[in-house]
């Protein structure tokens, strides 16, 4: 019995000491001074450095320009540092807007990824807002909201978004029941929806009650529905955003009405659901065509939003790609890797026969799909970044900045892959007035590197970028430095430790090692 008590207050004070060696961040301060940056505002202006950033509790207040590149800089012009104060020397580092991820699941019970190892993942990746489209309940998503307001956990921004008919005791048939659905989901503390799909007259009301509620919606059109309600109906129904870009081919079909379906085809099907998926754009009608230009004009008439997160269907285009991501090695937990294996009945797992056919089609589609997004964006439309991590290979934070890789191929300018990053998820979610980019009077969310990400978007990875020095040595250099949130500064670096932490834990109580599929 006492060797029972004592294993038992053994385990508990690993669990204190373990507590209390988590990297919780410093601040926030009664005064923070960001000294010699060079800032890159998610706003589209060009860089512009160096930058005295003065934050007081978690507000900016002063954006001051102390100097000149390679000129010393006159102490006499820079802000004073009050007593109690504190100084962040970030000369010849970057400063960014927090990041907004605008499809972030956190976590899920099929992958094994609890919420400590998806926020640590996102915030060391300088991702200080997620929207959550859909997870495990609403109940669930604003406690996690709400602990993430006060600090009490390290944590994003949160913006809850519950899956349409989750919770429903019964299966929403009616317009009424889905109005009196979603003003009960209003009342339990959700920012929005998520939409899958559902009869014509049930999405109208859904949607009409929810923008009456002054709430936002997002939908990922799905395949059992869109052919009766695609992209366009959501949209002149009120739907804020689309993810993905299922609804769009189809509002964009000229000679059919429905997909071209083998008919053989079986949806429970994951590889049938996603091989001919990449067929889709090639049955839509042509860039710049009459009819493609139509249903962008009326997209950007009702100020509609894409969040493409064209990352997570990069394995489709080069599975070996995503699979062997050098990050998987070591941040990657042993249930994570056994989700995204082949499988019949794990979403995205759909690798059952996947080969060159099917990559060569998917690359076509993503080309085809690339356009419409990029001269959406070119007309003035919003796009934003998200990375609907967790699912096909795609890791939570790396994923993320995956996309913003994703968008600059889809011809945007590095400043505008910023702008999708911050800003323009600052206006989906109606919180620009607060969030998405550094200015005074602003909420105190940064990303701080130490090297330039315009000219190398892999510089934001935690694994950051390999480069060759002057003495011919292989370095790795970059990794976001410190991310602030809430005017708390924390070490991104101690974050990803403590993730690795986490999975060399788990890899040890399993006896576990990373295999590819089919390696015994």
């Amino acid at each position: 019995m006492k060797t029972s008590k004592l294993s038992v207050l053994l385990a508990i004070c690993l669990v204190v000491q373990l507590m209390h060696s988590q990297h919780k961040g410093d601040g926030p301060y009664s005064q923070l001074i960001i000294r010699g940056i060079t800032l890159i505002n998610g706003n589209g202006a060009p860089p512009r450095g160096p930058i005295d950033i003065v934050i007081e509790h978690n507000k900016i207040t002063n954006i001051q320009l102390v100097g000149y590149p390679g000129v010393a800089i006159k102490e006499s012009s820079r802000p004073k540092l009050k007593p109690g104060g504190k100084e962040l020397d970030c000369t010849g580092m970057y400063a960014l807007p927090g990041f907004i991820d605008s499809h972030a699941h956190i976590g899920g019970t099929n992958q094994g990824a609890d919420y400590d190892y998806v926020f640590r993942l996102w915030m060391a990746h300088g991702i200080t807002t997620i929207r959550e489209p859909a997870g495990r309940g609403v109940k669930w998503a604003v406690d996690l909201k709400n602990k993430s307001a006060k600090n009490s956990i390290v944590a994003p921004r949160i913006f809850a978004y519950t899956g349409f008919g989750q919770g429903s005791k019964k299966p929403i048939s009616t317009p009424e029941m889905a109005r009196e659905w979603v003003r009960q989901n209003a009342k339990n503390g959700a920012d929005g929806i998520k939409f899958f799909g559902a009869e014509p007259e049930i999405m109208a009301a859904a949607l009409n009650e929810n923008k009456k509620l002054g709430l936002r919606s997002c939908t990922h059109h799905g395949q059992m529905s869109v052919a009766r309600w695609n992209v366009l109906h959501s949209a002149r129904a009120g739907l804020t955003s689309m993810e993905h870009w299922y609804g769009l081919p189809e509002a964009l079909f000229t000679d059919r009405t429905v997909q071209d379906y083998p008919l053989d085809y079986n949806y429970q099907n994951e590889q049938h659901r996603f091989e001919e998926a990449g067929k889709l754009w090639k049955q839509a009608a042509k860039p710049h065509s009459e009819h493609w230009n139509n249903v962008m004009n009326e997209l950007l008439s009702l100020d509609f939003t894409l969040s493409p997160t064209f990352n997570i269907y990069e394995a489709s285009r080069d599975l070996q790609r995503a699979r062997r991501a050098e990050w998987h090695e070591t941040y990657t937990l042993p249930s994570l890797w056994r989700f995204y294996q082949p499988s019949m009945i794990s979403h995205g797992s759909y690798w059952h026969d996947w080969g060159t056919e099917q990559e060569v089609v998917w690359k076509k589609n993503y080309n085809l799909w690339m356009t419409f997004v990029n001269e959406y964006k070119n007309r003035g439309g919003r796009v934003t970044a998200g990375s609907d991590s967790g699912f096909i290979f795609q890791l939570y934070g790396f994923a993320y900045v995956r996309e913003l890789e994703l968008l600059r191929e889809a011809g945007f300018h590095p400043l505008e892959v910023i702008r999708a990053a911050t800003l323009n998820g600052a206006e989906l979610l109606g919180a620009d007035d607060k969030i998405g980019s550094v200015k005074i009077g602003k909420l105190a969310d940064l990303v701080i590197v130490e090297a330039n990400p315009l000219k190398n978007l892999k510089v934001l990875y935690g694994t950051g970028a390999i480069k060759l020095t002057k003495d011919n040595k292989v370095i790795r250099h970059g990794g976001v430095k410190y991310t602030i949130k809430d005017g708390i500064v924390y070490d991104a670096k101690k974050l990803l430790d403590e993730v690795k932490q986490m999975v060399d834990e788990a890899k040890k109580k399993e006896n576990f090692q990373l295999k590819q599929p089919g390696i015994e």
